[in-house]
């Protein structure tokens, strides 16, 4: 049973990104990794972080008077947990609706085409057994 990913914002995913890159760190190296990406003051990344540990999706650990941050999800689960509240809101879960609306707008490199079918083929046999 995998376990609940709580949602996070688009800017929480932004500092998570920073912590997926690199963990544990500072609020001092994460603020410093953001402020080359973004114009948020450092008030804001630390008010970021403490949502993010309230939320549980970050912990935090204390050694005197360092806090250090570091994720509590991989980022493998936070993406799936997103596509699949995406998916759920937008397509009403139905990804084959999805799927038939994306190929239809995106063009396809011939590499990317064997890939899908490649996917499709396996879940296929998967299924038959």
């Amino acid at each position: 049973m995998s376990k609940q990913v709580p949602r996070i914002s688009e800017a929480e995913w932004e500092v998570m990104n920073v912590l997926w890159e690199k963990a544990p760190q500072t609020a001092n190296e994460v603020i410093r990794s953001l402020q080359g990406k973004t114009d948020w003051n450092p008030k804001t990344i630390r008010t970021l972080l403490d949502r993010l540990v309230k939320k549980q999706v970050v912990g935090v650990k204390q050694d005197g008077r360092v806090y250090t941050f570091f994720p509590l999800y991989t980022q493998s689960e936070c993406q799936l947990a997103e596509a699949q509240s995406f998916l759920k809101r937008i397509y009403a879960g139905t990804i084959n609706t999805m799927l038939v609306q994306f190929f239809e707008e995106q063009s396809l490199t011939d590499e990317e085409i064997k890939e899908l079918r490649s996917i499709l083929h396996e879940k296929s046999d998967k299924k038959k057994r």
